[in-house]
């Protein structure tokens, strides 16, 4: 008999609500939850479809292990033999040549981090990295120099605000970075059901443009420029809300100073947007009652991610819209977590990477030198990874090196549901549960930050039982750190607690796993919620206090004097590279360059497996170019073409698109699963972008460690050759070497 039941989606921040289908133990059918306190029935295709995604024959359902060139089935308790065995090797060697990646899908698991965290606490190792200096810790890093704290994100109050400035972002598709705002398209347009106006500031006239506001061209990459000259125009038009920043901030005088220079004159030579339209929209965002700038990863991956986040978090401090109603408010979640970052040093650590000696963000270090400590020998050189809930061999900054590099690791060791790219040259691959098979809370940025449009919370048990083999995150690393003689968190209490709550948890139910449910009833109850039993009785979500304007600034600002810093001397220094880049951007205005482009259909890299997304001429990505580009170079629609980068070149067919800004061609991104041990995926053709993005320490933004992921210069010409559809590049490797 079929019965429903609600739940909520653990895609991405909107964390939709879901009525769900269950029938003969496996789920039947999703729908948006009409009833749900927050998202009011909206879903997207990828949400209401996920459990086909998860559910294809490629579904890892038992313990893998690579024997040659191929992966045989092992039993759990060998498995974690073998590789515990392994670590206490490397351990007893070296404590940080053990390393752990952590990919995007961990963050959507309350669980799952807190334990990662905890194997690696365990090991004693400082080697942790995240896909976040992929594409979001600049904001990370800006928020810790100017607030105190990493996870102190303002964002938009999009319910009231009345002039909403998007640069670089799409949440028509994307939804909103960090944020949980369902159906974004709506609120957009309720912006301007209400009078209020919104822009969006983009190389490409996107899907977020095509529904609401008006759609501002920027040349890929030139961001910061167009930020100080905001800035300096706000100044100008007597925009600064000069009491408030006297009350409550540091540092103006400097970064004012900073900005100065910056005229919308001199942005205009290298952004493209004219001085008068740049005039127009600070003059909007000036005169609304609450108003707004908003970036994502078109600005994050640009090259000057770190400097553009820090002048736009600037503008909306010193506009006075930072900490009000319709401008940019701090969520408060079910405890203050910078206050208890503070105290514990929780995401607060400072170590530094042994290459390039890079400051950790987030408690993780770049990504994009983890080529470069797996092949530089000494102290510390990484030589053995976990990958957990990501796929770095598709979204890491050039992607073909560290391939190269993940070959030399004695010990790789993928947690995954299929068997990704880089699940496909581990040694060991792991079968975790799918988001349906375990209980859970909203994850970190709602739960513990209210970064909400509308704080509530929820929670739901497991829909369906682990499929085969499969096993929790928490539970695979309590098992791990038993097998690698490491307790977890450096505890030996509370590693016999976790293992005591199987043992228990197996005499009644016959699993041997960690109880969830337990766990997070005792961490609502810990932070002074109602139990994991009663939430579940609120089947729709449970709405908590709305948020409070004036609660931020002189109240939860933990930086040493409890004001903002506008002038952080980390930040500041970025801007020592200012001129040289505004004059190479000048320099090379006429090359083409690479912005990243995302489908309905798409998320990451994973979405790739589900034949229903890649039918037809959506089996590949393509390289979209205006018109005007193509002409010139002649190149017709449907041609092949080589793109080509200072690290890589690969080769896709073309396609016209009048929507781009001339100069820009864009490729979607999570392509390339030639090389995967999937059905589907692997038979696609499509290629990596990442191959054309440079790594290492000399490639990769200072303060926040972000690899340069778009807006990158690029050669585009006919293809010298035929597509190769077996090639991540697209190009065989002896038209490579002929090439």
């Amino acid at each position: 008999m079929a019965e429903t039941r609600t739940t909520f989606c653990r895609i991405c921040e909107a964390s939709c609500g879901l009525e769900v289908t269950i029938e003969g133990g496996e789920v039947t059918r999703i729908r948006p939850d009409d009833d749900h306190v927050a998202t009011r029935g909206y879903g997207c295709i990828k949400g209401l479809k996920q459990h086909r995604m998860y559910e294809t024959k490629d579904r890892l359902t038992q313990p893998l292990k690579r024997v040659g060139d191929r992966y045989e089935p092992i039993a759990w308790d060998t498995a974690l033999a073998e590789i515990g065995a392994k670590v206490r090797k490397l351990r007893a060697e070296d404590p940080d040549s053990v390393g752990m990646y952590v990919g995007t899908a961990a963050g959507f698991s309350v669980l799952h981090p807190v334990f990662a965290q905890g194997f690696m606490t365990a090991v004693g190792s400082k080697s942790m990295y995240a896909s976040a200096t992929q594409d979001c810790a600049n904001k990370f890093a800006v928020a810790k120099h100017m607030y105190g704290f990493p996870f102190t994100q303002p964002f938009p109050d999009v319910d009231r605000i009345k002039c909403l400035i998007i640069v670089g972002a799409n949440p028509a598709i994307s939804k909103w970075s960090f944020l949980q705002v369902a159906n974004p398209i709506e609120r957009l347009r309720e912006i301007e059901g209400r009078g209020g106006s919104v822009y969006v500031v983009d190389p490409r006239k996107t899907e977020t443009a095509k529904v609401a506001g008006t759609h501002v061209f920027i040349r890929p990459g030139t961001d910061v420029f167009f930020y100080l000259a905001f800035l300096t125009e706000l100044v100008a038009q007597g925009g600064v809300d000069e009491r408030r920043v006297q009350d409550h901030t540091t540092g103006w005088d400097e970064v004012r100073a900073l900005a100065a220079p910056w005229t919308a004159e001199r942005q205009a030579e290298v952004t493209k947007i004219p001085a008068d339209v740049l005039r127009a929209m600070v003059t909007a965002y000036r005169t609304a009652d609450g108003a707004a700038l908003y970036c994502s990863t078109g600005v994050n991956m640009g090259g000057h991610g770190g400097l553009a986040f820090f002048i736009q978090e600037v503008i909306n401090c010193v506009s006075g819209n930072l900490d009000r109603r319709g401008g940019t408010l701090v969520g408060e979640g079910v405890i203050d977590f910078a206050a208890f970052g503070k105290k514990t040093g929780v995401l607060l650590s400072s170590v530094k990477s042994r290459i390039g000696g890079f400051e950790s963000v987030n408690d993780a270090l770049p990504g994009g030198v983890m080529a470069d400590e797996i092949l530089t020998k000494g102290k510390g050189q990484l030589k053995a990874l976990f990958v957990t809930g990501g796929n770095p061999l598709i979204t890491m900054a050039n992607a073909g090196r560290l391939r190269d590099a993940f070959e030399e690791l004695e010990l790789l060791v993928a947690i995954d549901i299929q068997q990704s790219e880089t699940a496909s040259i581990a040694h060991y691959v792991l079968p975790a549960v799918s988001p349906f098979e375990r209980p859970d809370l909203p994850f970190i940025f709602p739960m513990m930050l209210g970064l909400q449009s509308k704080p509530y919370l929820q929670a739901t048990r497991a829909l369906v039982a682990p499929k085969g083999e499969a096993r929790d995150e928490a539970t695979i690393y309590t098992q791990l750190c038993a097998a690698s003689g490491a307790p977890l968190f450096g505890s030996k209490i509370a590693q016999a607690a976790m293992e005591g709550l199987m043992r228990v948890h197996q005499l009644r139910t016959g699993t041997r796993a960690i109880p969830q449910e337990l766990l997070l009833d005792l961490l609502l109850r810990v932070t002074g919620q109602m139990g994991f039993g009663k939430l579940l009785t609120h089947t729709h979500g449970w709405l908590r206090t709305d948020h409070r304007e004036r609660s931020f600034l002189g109240e939860r600002v933990i930086t040493s004097d409890g004001k903002v810093a506008l002038a952080p001397p980390a930040l500041m220094a970025l801007a020592d590279q200012l001129d040289e880049a505004f004059a190479r951007e000048k320099r090379e205005s006429k090359r083409l360059k690479l912005i990243t482009k995302r489908a309905i259909t798409t998320h990451n890299s994973w979405t790739h497996n589900f034949e229903e997304f890649v039918r037809g001429d959506n089996s590949t990505n393509y390289l979209y170019m205006h018109p005007e580009d193509a002409t010139r170079l002649g190149i017709a629609n449907g041609d092949p073409v080589d793109v080509r980068s200072a690290t890589a070149t690969v080769r896709l067919p073309m396609r016209l698109l009048a929507e781009l800004m001339p100069g820009s061609v864009a490729m979607p991104h999570g392509w390339g699963h030639q090389h995967a041990k999937l059905t589907v995926a692997s038979k696609t053709t499509g290629v990596n972008v990442n191959l054309l993005a440079a790594d290492g320490p000399d490639r990769i933004e200072r303060v926040t460690g972000m690899a340069h992921l778009t807006g990158i210069p690029v050669e585009v010409a006919r293809a010298a050759g035929p597509i190769d559809p077996t090639s991540w590049s697209g190009i065989s490797a002896s038209a490579a070497t002929a090439n």
